[in-house]
């Protein structure tokens, strides 16, 4: 119990802070506090303050997050992993380990927030992304909610701050939806497929300079016309 109030005070005071120094505007939260067993929550990932609004979106305790090993140098990011039961991800390397243990926390009724780009965009738009995310969504079969955060870009905190500015920041929360599950045979299409399908589902609610690599994407245009 100590520890769950512990982890709950930490989060309190990061969402506190981001609501010290930010403008944020939350749009379609109520279908996350919808979601009461496990769920994916698929975002994109512009900028160092993006994991920060993590602990905006999902009040649960049950939050799963993965941090890049890279931040492992940094002991405030040490401390936070190890306070708030976070998970070391090897970037570069099928960490199976990690993998392993995402499923079996969305078996629990887990809920995920990830970045299936798998790394900050340098381009301040969306990157090609990897399949990871539609992989555990098939194989646990936890419904995928995209979502998208805009106004987070390095660049544009930074400046901001200098400038002793609070940067405007977007949230914006779509429809889950459910990825089919991982079938025996052509499994590299497959996941090809759901991974358009998620970025697609992401694509369409950033504005357009946002869109990226998924800009020109046929699935976006599908959605966006079908007013998704």
């Amino acid at each position: 119990m100590l520890v769950r109030w512990k982890r709950r005070l930490i989060r309190w005071v990061i969402v506190d802070l981001l609501k010290l120094v930010t403008r944020t505007h939350v749009h379609g939260l109520e279908r996350i506090r919808a979601i009461q067993g496990n769920a994916i929550i698929a975002a994109n990932h512009l900028g160092r303050l993006d994991a920060a609004f993590s602990f905006v979106l999902v009040k649960r305790d049950d939050l799963i997050m993965v941090v890049a090993e890279k931040y492992k140098e940094w002991p405030i990011f040490r401390w936070l992993v190890k306070q708030l039961d976070l998970l070391w991800l090897e970037r570069y390397e099928a960490d199976l380990g990690t993998l392993k243990e995402v499923l079996r926390r969305l078996a629990a009724g887990g809920i995920l927030l990830i970045a299936p780009e798998g790394t900050r965009s340098d381009t301040e738009a969306l990157l090609e992304a990897k399949p990871g995310v539609a992989y555990l969504a098939a194989k646990s079969g936890a419904p995928v909610v995209p979502a998208a955060v805009y106004g987070t870009e390095d660049r544009v905190v930074k400046a901001a701050f200098k400038s002793f500015k609070r940067p405007e920041v977007h949230v914006v929360v779509g429809e889950p939806f459910q990825v089919p599950p991982l079938p025996r045979e052509n499994r590299d299409e497959f996941l090809q497929q759901q991974t358009d399908e998620i970025m697609a589902q992401i694509a369409v609610l950033l504005p357009e300079k946002y869109r990226g690599v998924y800009e020109k994407h046929p699935r976006v245009a599908e959605l966006l016309a079908s007013g998704a």
